[in-house]
């Protein structure tokens, strides 16, 4: 059976350029700032987004926590979005490891927090409050349908954190699927930004790893959380080396999974049985529910598309996530459409 695996773009398989890259990468001791191929992906990564510095991570969570617990100190407090992957999806380690506070904006439908809420989140000087250190936001946004969030709200954000003498990073784990979206340098989308971490595991392809950007004094302070996060890692440029043939050949192809998500799209809604979100896809995330008269919950659906070769996200009782990737071509999205006319007709 030919198994289309629609569930998230992180189930990507390194390529076989990626594979020969690992075999013969040269390397060396990391945590002594000697593999060079580490070296050379974080030269690669601060460059594509015009920061001095870079720091390669084993994960994109890791990458946001690093981030968190260098620009803040316990007792500090951070803004960010109540449906954010930091806030939603790494298991509290901000509070849990850091003693950090987190003060939950409400995510607008476009992925935006507005910008009067941020301003009134920020606190004043008081000795019976925590100190406003760092204001995050996230692009694409995953749990407001992988939207991608503009170069000109982020320079607005950016400027309200600085002239309040706040600290802003961003958790850009697709971050080039928000630069294809918006047909724009990946740099001005992260500009006004203090730090960004993106991943190269998920549409990049890579089988392993995050990147933090951020200046060359953040940078070095990182390395230390990073370290103390047990994050020092030794001839790990073996997992660098696919990292650079992403940044070298999957950028640029993201449109193909944008497109092939809008191929999905359609398909699906000439379904009856299956709503789609309005406006989706934005990038290459696919989100749609089932309706009443099916009388089933995505679990039970996913599960019969599952015994016929296509595996999807149940992202809640009635609605799925689907995304696009490198391994998914047409043919796949096409085979995924009618199996899942199959499944809904067979209701």
């Amino acid at each position: 059976m030919n198994l289309i695996d629609l569930r998230s773009d992180t189930v990507t398989q390194p390529t076989q350029a990626m594979r020969q890259a690992m075999a013969q990468a040269e390397v060396g001791d990391d945590v002594y700032g000697e593999d060079v191929t580490i070296n050379r992906l974080q030269d690669i990564a601060a460059g594509k987004f015009g920061k001095q510095a870079a720091l390669f991570v084993p994960s994109g969570t890791m990458g946001n926590l690093v981030a968190l617990l260098t620009h803040c100190n316990r007792g500090d407090e951070v803004i960010l979005g109540n449906k954010s992957h930091t806030f939603t999806y790494e298991v509290g380690g901000m509070s849990a490891l850091g003693g950090v506070h987190s003060y939950q904006v409400p995510n607008q439908p476009d992925g935006t927090l507005e910008l009067e809420a941020i301003q009134e989140a920020i606190r004043p000087e008081n000795v019976h409050f925590p100190t406003t250190r760092l204001i995050t936001l996230e692009n694409t946004h995953n749990r407001c349908g992988g939207v991608a969030i503009s170069a000109e709200y982020t320079y607005q954000v950016g400027e309200l954190a600085h002239q309040n003498g706040v600290l802003f990073h961003i958790d850009g784990a697709r971050i080039f699927n928000a630069a294809a979206a918006l047909q724009i340098d990946a740099a001005k989308l992260v500009a006004p930004a203090d730090s960004i971490t993106f991943c190269l595991s998920k549409g990049l392809c890579a089988p392993v790893g995050s990147v933090l950007c951020g200046s060359t004094d953040f940078i070095n302070q990182a390395r230390r959380i990073r370290k103390q996060l047990g994050g020092g890692m030794r001839q790990a440029g073996i997992l660098a080396a696919a990292g650079i043939v992403a940044l070298e050949s999957m950028v640029d192809r993201l449109g193909e999974d944008h497109a092939r998500a809008h191929r999905l799209a359609e398909g699906l809604a000439t379904i009856p049985g299956l709503r789609l979100d309005p406006g989706t896809p934005q990038t290459n995330m696919v989100f749609l529910s089932l309706a009443e008269e099916t009388g089933l919950t995505s679990k039970q659906v996913s599960a019969r598309l599952a015994e016929r070769g296509v595996r999807v996200g149940a992202d809640s009782a009635h609605r799925f996530r689907l995304v696009t990737h490198y391994w998914i071509n047409d043919r796949s999205v096409d085979q995924a459409v009618e199996v899942f006319r199959e499944v809904i007709n067979a209701i």
